[in-house]
């Protein structure tokens, strides 16, 4: 299980980073039918890829620990979670998005359970159970 959550979450992380930094070197032009949307929703995607990218390296760094941090992959998995239920509130109050944001909002409703999965066998794992026991100083 370690090997699979190490994997998915490295993953994750480079997907994160790739995605933003394609968002803030196309800006408009990154989002389906945002092509004309003006100055000001350009530099809100750009800085919102820019904020990606930060959130995909939390990832990678979290992929890079001995043992991973079930805590810290089940906050990132919750944030990824909170971003899919975002997409559906803005699916009740304007309708159906561009096809490709429905796929985005399937990723992000039903990736988030299996990190939470694998995190929660890592942590009963003997090296994650090991991450939590405090450091004592011997005398």
């Amino acid at each position: 299980m370690a090997k699979a959550l190490r994997t998915l979450t490295l993953l994750m992380g480079w997907a994160c980073v790739a995605i933003g930094l394609f968002h803030v070197a196309l800006g408009n032009a990154a989002l389906p039918g945002a092509g004309s949307a003006g100055a000001t929703v350009d530099s809100w995607g750009r800085f919102m890829g820019a904020s990606f990218v930060g959130y995909g390296l939390a990832w990678v760094w979290a992929a890079r620990q001995r043992p991973i941090p079930a805590q810290a992959v089940r906050w990132l998995a919750g944030v990824f979670l909170l971003g899919g239920a975002a997409r559906l509130l803005s699916l009740a109050v304007h309708g159906r998005p561009h096809w490709f944001q429905i796929v985005l909002a399937a990723i992000e409703l039903g990736l988030p359970p299996v990190f939470f999965w694998l995190a929660e066998a890592e942590e009963r794992s003997g090296a994650g159970a090991a991450a939590r026991r405090p450091v004592t100083k011997s005398a």
